[in-house]
């Protein structure tokens, strides 16, 4: 594997460009709205002259538009996924990396978090689609630490001397790939030590029994990093008593967090001084937003713009559930994400914040992959009831329209029987409940099943439902 002397040579992290991104981030939260949409103008005009310029996907996307300096947002046409991947090579800005020369080093697991030429590469999990090749660069890195501090109020200070103080940070999250969760602070590590030390990874895919052993074999934990599907397990083996971590927080992220679970974990975890910072983000944008000491997620305006869209892609007032979501990233010039689908609904907020900052503030209400859909009806995943004592993990899975399977993972196999008796009749109720009496259930020996990037989501609708047109 490249050393941390090789690393260097090519992709450098700048303590004083972070500082500036610091500096830049608090003189425009000072100044208010008025400042902050100034400060977001200038940078995506900034964004779409470099793409124009330099991407010749984007030079072909807006050849028929105006000026730079005079289009807006919504001028623009909405992005996607797979027709950015389609045509990788003319989607970068710039020409040394091929989407050949990518996936020759994604296919290499020792070089998780290991740079190619002057930028790093990550992937994503695949659960929409195809995996996307997700390229960041050093000025990312940068303004991903500036950023963030600018937005710290006291609250989050005192909790980073709360962790550091406390033991060790602890992040559970697949391990078998160039995804964020393990490659960006190992990333970091090679770039810049200091910022990274104190981490250790555990592999989520692993049985829990093992997981936990892992867990309890570390002195002290301060801060456990982590989807809500498995908090949610960690909430039950505490529960159990077979967990003996007392972390000051939790950092989740990735996933839907439900006020049942928050509730939970902090009934669980009586440790919780900080309670649960449930972040936002994603790989094509890994610092998107902050969480205040109020709880709500605001968005980084001045270098991040989240649209919140109907399935005509035009704008929702505020206080109405989106159909998706349009992220415009700001602070990443090297591969142009403008009005790209995210394919998550969310909600902005009516009311400032109590914590007065500036930035608008939202709410996040899972994705348009995670619904099941059963002919003309609808359904999130949140209404099947699928715990169980004796089980550790359960998982209903779509495999046609109107057929599905439960998978587990029992605590105690002798209790495998009465378990898939229990939860089928569970499932088969909320059908019924809904309209759908034709509905198929049946137990499955197949274990549950993880995204590639280490999620496990409960239910797992049908593959063909993952893709938005």
């Amino acid at each position: 594997p490249m050393t941390a002397k090789a690393v260097r040579a090519t992709m450098h992290f700048s303590l004083l460009r972070a500082l500036e991104y610091f500096a830049g981030g608090l003189w425009t939260a000072w100044g208010g709205r008025k400042r902050i949409e100034a400060k977001q103008r200038r940078n995506f005009r900034r964004l779409v002259e470099k793409a124009r310029r330099d991407s010749s996907l984007f030079r072909r996307f807006y050849a028929d538009l105006g000026p730079s300096s005079a289009i807006e947002l919504r001028d623009l046409p909405v992005t996607r996924k797979p027709d950015l991947m389609r045509h990788f090579d003319d989607w970068l800005t710039i020409r040394s990396l091929t989407l050949e020369k990518a996936r020759a080093h994604l296919r290499d697991i020792r070089k998780v978090g290991v740079p190619i030429d002057d930028v790093a590469i990550f992937r994503t999990s695949g659960t929409s689609g195809e995996p996307a090749v997700i390229v960041v660069p050093s000025s990312f890195l940068e303004y991903s630490y500036g950023i963030s501090m600018a937005r710290f109020e006291r609250f989050h200070w005192k909790l980073v001397r709360a962790m550091r103080k406390r033991g060790v940070r602890v992040t559970i999250t697949g391990g078998n790939g160039h995804f964020a969760g393990v490659g960006f602070n190992k990333l970091m590590n090679h770039l810049s030590p200091t910022l990274a030390k104190g981490l250790t990874f555990i592999e989520a895919e692993q049985p829990i029994g093992q997981l936990v052993e892992q867990l309890n074999e570390i002195p002290k934990v301060s801060c456990i990093v982590t989807y809500p599907s498995m908090l949610s397990i960690l909430a039950k083996e505490k529960e159990a008593g077979r967990l003996h971590v007392a972390p000051v927080v939790f950092n989740t992220g990735g996933e839907t967090l439900t006020d049942e679970l928050r509730a939970r974990v902090r009934r669980a975890f009586p440790s919780l001084e900080y309670d649960i910072i449930d972040a936002y983000g994603c790989t094509e944008c890994l610092v998107m937003a902050f969480v205040c000491s109020h709880g709500r997620k605001h968005v980084h305006e001045d270098w991040v713009i989240l649209e919140a869209v109907d399935e005509d892609m035009q704008p929702v007032p505020d206080g109405t559930l989106s159909a998706t979501a349009l992220l415009t990233v700001l602070a990443n010039d090297v591969q142009p994400f403008i009005r790209y689908d995210l394919g998550d609904r969310l909600r902005f907020c009516t009311d400032p914040c109590p914590c007065g900052s500036p930035f608008r503030s939202f709410q996040v209400e899972g994705r348009e992959a995670t619904l099941v859909h059963v002919g003309e009806v609808t359904l999130s995943p949140l209404v099947f009831d699928l715990e169980h004592e004796d089980a550790r993990r359960i998982q209903l899975v779509q495999t046609k329209e109107r057929e599905f399977e439960v998978r587990i993972e029992a605590a105690d196999e002798a209790a495998a029987g009465v378990i898939f008796q229990e939860v089928i009749q569970s499932v088969q109720r909320v059908f019924r409940d809904n309209g759908l009496e034709d509905v198929t259930v049946r137990e499955s020996h197949a274990p549950p099943e993880f995204t590639a990037s280490g999620k496990f989501h409960e239910v797992l609708p049908l593959r063909g439902d993952f893709s938005r047109s």
